[in-house]
């Protein structure tokens, strides 16, 4: 494997919370740095670039002490280091992981594609940021769409956008942490959206 280093926040074991892998334990490899500054970012240390280089031998060798066979890479914005992290994703692969890129939809993800599923959290009108719509165009059937909301106005964003956009992969509407859910849900049923309603069940269960 090359050897070109990453800047890694952290790798941790947990529950995912969010997306397809829901409840699974997975192992988390959370990479340093980020290119939005959402208003409601629960990762901020994870924002700038100060995590420590770390090889992809290394972050390999965690991956296979930790002994989950589901990884999920974050950030941060991990598609910022999409050249020291293909290498990474190609061993991950060939060793049968199964692998999810979680991204803020501003990077062009096809590079990744043949190794990870995707799982594009479209940025809504509360968290200040803009994603790049015109990815959702490469999302695919085993992928997924997030969108993060706060209050009836990012959920009418996320309609018109899934509207609009006709996205393979499947689509989840998460409330922000803290929230009101009830909302949320109400607006999902009564506009019959096909999304799932997803709450943040790693901070359900009291994991980070």
């Amino acid at each position: 494997m090359q050897n070109s280093c990453m800047k890694v926040n952290e790798i941790f074991t947990s529950l995912q919370g969010e997306g397809r892998n829901q409840g699974y334990p997975c192992t988390f490899i959370r990479l340093s740095g980020c290119n939005l500054a959402c208003s409601w970012c629960d990762t901020p240390a994870s924002r700038d670039f100060s995590g420590t280089d770390t090889s992809p031998d290394e972050v390999l060798h965690a991956v296979e002490h930790a002994g989950n066979p589901r990884v999920c890479i974050t950030g941060g914005e991990p598609l910022l280091q999409t050249g020291s992290l293909l290498p990474l994703l190609k061993s991950l692969k060939a060793r049968g992981y199964e692998v999810e890129i979680e991204t803020n939809g501003t990077i062009p993800f096809q590079p990744v594609l043949s190794y990870a599923t995707v799982c594009m959290d479209v940025k809504c009108p509360s968290s200040g940021m803009k994603s790049d719509l015109s990815l959702l165009d490469d999302i695919r059937g085993t992928d997924s769409v997030k969108f993060v909301v706060a209050d009836r106005t990012d959920c009418e964003f996320a309609r018109e956008t899934i509207i609009s956009r006709k996205i393979r992969g499947e689509v989840f509407l998460s409330p922000v942490w803290g929230s009101d859910v009830h909302e949320t849900a109400t607006y999902l049923a009564n506009n019959r959206l096909p999304a799932r309603l997803q709450v943040q069940l790693h901070k359900v269960a009291g994991f980070r």
